[in-house]
């Protein structure tokens, strides 16, 4: 399977004319193509709602689009939330799935019509503590331990996971949250990430939608909503098959069918909270080729590091590249591609086959839209790099212009670095 890139080499040239690399590239058809084809996927569910992880891609021009198409945002911090009530999200629009969370967050999530997803029953004190009392609609997130297994392959270990309640602590977390007011309950779990298989969704449904009809019976507790969260993934290589969200959800409806319509449960809303497969395969890392080395191995050095990317330095995520105006030569040179960190773990690729790239090439590094500028930072004074977002008729804008060194000498209150640089 072949990966071309959505932006052509002249539209590249044309960009680059006006904003030098590195830069990341979204492009909007595509994550409106996307939002629409998940919710034509669910459109069985009356309730459904996307909500989109803001941690994937927190910007708001590119939020707002998914607003648009009538997603909701899941946040879990201050500034998320902010950025989500700034662009008009509101009550029953903004999911807040956070952990380890500050009083002053709860507050604040609750205050803009936030629902707010408890991770820990001792959060249940917490909140209280926080606002007063326990909202009307409460979620709490579950944790089911052990290992996640789809036939013999497994895909995650919750048992190892920081997040979410035990079995036994739902119930009982349950049952105070009622006894303390709360009418209405969600239910929220997220067992393995980045899954490339229509199987995910189903399997987790069918767990979330037996533990929900076995709560609401021992608890009378009123299930609203169950959060199928993210999990969905994007093939990062090109032998990788992409999932189907129409296969996905047609499972996820017969696994409701089965299991929540017998039971009398045949109004649960289901949500999700989806980033990497919103927004990932539709924006792309764009550098510049500017030095080549020839030692132990061959390198080539391009403008953008792992300050723009961290993934690959990271994790060694793969994440492929073409050589823009390259994409038919044959891929018959062998290259560490590097950025210019004091790290030796600054590579976005190692030891991939390429054609031959010249000094000047622009590079795409594929399937950036998601925790790729999000997971940015400035280690060795690097800056992070501007925002494009390419529109369906071809004119692109700047949604978030690159950093400058006045940026990051801002927080030295009183230091006036800056400045002083400058009179020099």
């Amino acid at each position: 399977m072949e990966k071309r890139p959505f932006v052509t080499l002249e539209k590249l040239k044309e960009i680059t004319a006006q904003y030098p690399t590195p830069f990341h590239l979204y492009d909007e058809k595509g994550i409106r193509e996307n939002a629409k084809a998940l919710s034509e996927a669910f459109a069985w569910n009356k309730g459904f709602k996307e909500f989109y992880a803001v941690k994937a891609a927190p910007n708001p021009y590119l939020v707002n689009i998914l607003k648009e198409l009538g997603c909701g945002c899941d946040c879990s911090s201050m500034t998320e939330l902010m950025l989500a009530h700034a662009i008009g999200c509101g009550e029953g629009d903004i999911m807040f799935s956070s952990n380890d969370t500050p009083l002053d967050e709860f507050r604040y999530a609750y205050e803009i019509g936030g629902i707010i997803n408890l991770d820990d029953f001792t959060h249940i004190e917490a909140l209280e503590k926080s606002i007063g009392k326990i909202p009307k609609t409460i979620c709490c997130r579950y944790n089911p331990g052990g290992v996640f297994k789809i036939s013999n392959d497994i895909m995650d270990n919750p048992g190892d996971s920081k997040y979410g309640m035990t079995t036994e602590q739902i119930f009982e977390a349950f049952r105070v949250l009622k006894e303390k007011g709360a009418e209405e309950f969600g239910i929220h779990a997220f067992l393995a990430s980045n899954t490339v298989t229509n199987e995910y969704y189903p399997l987790l449904a069918g767990v979330l939608f037996e533990l929900a009809v076995k709560l609401q019976k021992e608890t009378g507790a009123h299930i609203k909503f169950i959060n199928l969260s993210g999990g969905i993934g994007i093939p990062y290589r090109p032998d990788q098959e992409p999932n189907d969200i129409k296969v996905i959800g047609e499972g996820v409806r017969k696994v409701y069918e089965e299991i929540l319509v017998p039971a009398g449960m045949g109004d649960v809303a289901l949500y999700t909270e989806l980033g990497r497969f919103m927004t990932g395969p539709y924006g792309c890392l764009v550098t510049t080729a500017i030095h080549e080395k020839h030692i132990h191995k061959e390198y080539i050095g391009v403008d953008a590091c792992a300050v723009n990317l961290m993934r690959p330095a990271m994790y060694g995520a793969y994440h492929h590249i073409t050589v823009m105006g390259k994409e038919d030569q044959p891929c018959d040179h062998m290259y560490d591609v590097t950025g210019s960190l004091c790290e030796n773990n600054d590579k976005f690729a190692i030891d991939r086959m390429l054609p031959r790239v010249d000094m000047g090439d622009l590079l795409v590094i594929h399937d950036t839209g998601a925790h790729g500028f999000a997971m940015g930072y400035n280690y060795n004074g690097k800056l992070k790099s501007a925002e494009i977002l390419l529109h369906e008729d071809g004119s692109f804008d700047l949604i978030r212009r690159a950093e400058t060194p006045k940026d990051y000498f801002a927080t030295f209150d009183g230091l006036d670095i800056y400045e002083k640089l400058i009179q020099k």
